[in-house]
């Protein structure tokens, strides 16, 4: 039988299917010829906001329609936040909450043998879960790997549903990390990115700190980079930059989650900083890494933001200069505080807002590559584009292409950048 995944979502979730495909590979499933049918269609999906849950039932709905008689795996954060919306289900004929991906293989098995509607989604609340321990061996042609360390959070900001679906936080043994990363190396994959759901938070739950989980991946000599997904800011102190910063082989580019560059914001959304303190943050980092690139998201019209508190969010975001910017408008998420709060904002300012935001962060974000151009730096060559061009990527996550008919892929080379245009940079071999 064939199959097909579906992914929506984090990087979390692209490992998370990335670990079920090679599962079905193991026994004996193939992968589908046909993007759009298959004798399985597995949709992993992504619940961080309503938009994302009217995205996978569309998709749920495509499926069904180019599927009629094919099986429809449904997992992810969508059952496991809201297991009793049996409405979004009912096309589906297994649905595993994120907790029972590991049952995967027998659920199949049971559905086969007894062909009915198969719900398995555990509880996830308990206080002290373990951590699913899935694997990956290979990332299809990418020189890059993603590895998930760290799954839950503990932090309940008030517009953010995930703790609801990915319960507590737990993390990966250093022991488990090593020997997948040594798989991946051994694969050729040349630099890994460790992701988390709350990834600042890894070894809470077993005595670590994300320290030790990058000294663990950077003691692999076939390994030349690693990298670090979205973090958390409140973990971040001046000793564990610090520490970091001992390790040559992390890549100096820090997604730094912001939300908000206005205090009375931060507060009413339950975040565990203020801007003084993420100021002070991003100060460490630069001092401690050269051409430091921070990258964030922000957040507009979250409820009760007035216009003297979008404008304080503004002006701190102008002041940090953040090399790129990830900007979205609130959206009411049932389930949690927020979608309770008072003096909602709606959707034409929300726009408006996120215009003048993306306003200024493109213009940011052409001043941070601009300050690249004379630079020599070392780029991780990815993909070759109409046999015209290579695009790889600098430790701090600069975009470069280099014009050659030469394919440069897998290769890391020094590139002395040259020019920049809207949204990467242009670089000659050295």
């Amino acid at each position: 039988m064939n199959f097909n995944i579906i992914t929506l979502g984090c990087k979390v979730n692209q490992y998370e299917s990335q670990a079920m495909k090679e599962t079905l590979l193991k026994k004996g499933f193939t992968i589908s010829e046909n993007k759009e049918k298959a004798d399985i269609t597995v949709i992993n999906t992504c619940t961080v906001t309503s938009v994302s849950d009217a995205k996978n039932r569309k998709i749920i709905h495509k499926t069904r329609r180019n599927n009629p008689n094919g099986i429809i795996v449904l997992t992810g954060c969508m059952p496991q936040a809201f297991p009793n919306d049996f409405d979004t289900f009912k096309e589906c004929d297994i649905v595993l909450g994120n907790y029972a991906r590991k049952d995967l293989i027998l659920a199949l098995e049971n559905f086969f043998n007894s062909p009915r509607q198969l719900v398995i989604i555990k509880d996830n609340q308990e206080r002290s879960p373990k951590y699913e321990n899935l694997s990956v061996t290979d990332f299809g042609e990418h020189t890059r790997a993603f590895v998930k360390i760290e799954d839950g959070c503990n932090r309940f900001c008030s517009y953010c549903i995930i703790p609801y679906s990915r319960g507590r936080v737990r993390s990966k043994s250093i022991e488990d990390l090593k020997f997948e990363v040594e798989n991946l190396a051994e694969n050729g994959y040349k630099e890994i990115v460790l992701v988390g759901i709350n990834l600042s938070a890894y070894g809470q739950d077993i005595d670590k700190n994300l320290c030790d989980a990058v000294e663990a991946v950077c003691e692999n000599e076939k390994i030349f980079r690693v990298r670090l997904g979205s973090l958390e800011p409140e973990q971040m102190e001046k000793e564990v930059i610090d520490r970091l910063s001992k390790q040559k082989k992390l890549c100096p580019q820090f997604h730094l989650s912001l939300q908000s560059g206005c205090d009375e914001t931060l507060k009413r959304m339950n975040r565990h900083y203020d801007t003084k303190k993420y100021a002070k943050i991003v100060s460490n980092l630069k001092k401690t890494f050269k051409n430091c690139s921070i990258t964030t998201d922000v957040m507009v019209g979250f409820a009760g933001e007035t216009e003297e508190e979008f404008n304080k969010s503004l002006e701190f975001v102008k002041n940090i200069a953040f090399s790129k910017v990830h900007i979205f408008p609130y959206s009411r998420r049932k389930g949690t505080v927020a979608d309770k709060a008072p003096n909602q904002i709606n959707e034409k300012i929300k726009g408006d807002r996120a215009k003048k935001m993306t306003a200024l962060t493109d213009k940011l974000r052409e001043e941070f590559l601009k300050s690249q151009v004379g630079l020599t730096v070392s780029v991780l060559f990815e993909t070759m584009k109409n046999n015209d061009f290579c695009v790889g990527y600098t430790e701090n996550y600069t975009p470069v292409r280099v014009y050659t008919k030469n394919n440069l892929c897998g290769q890391v080379l020094n590139i002395k950048i040259i020019d920049f245009k809207k949204d990467y940079c242009i670089g000659e071999l050295v």
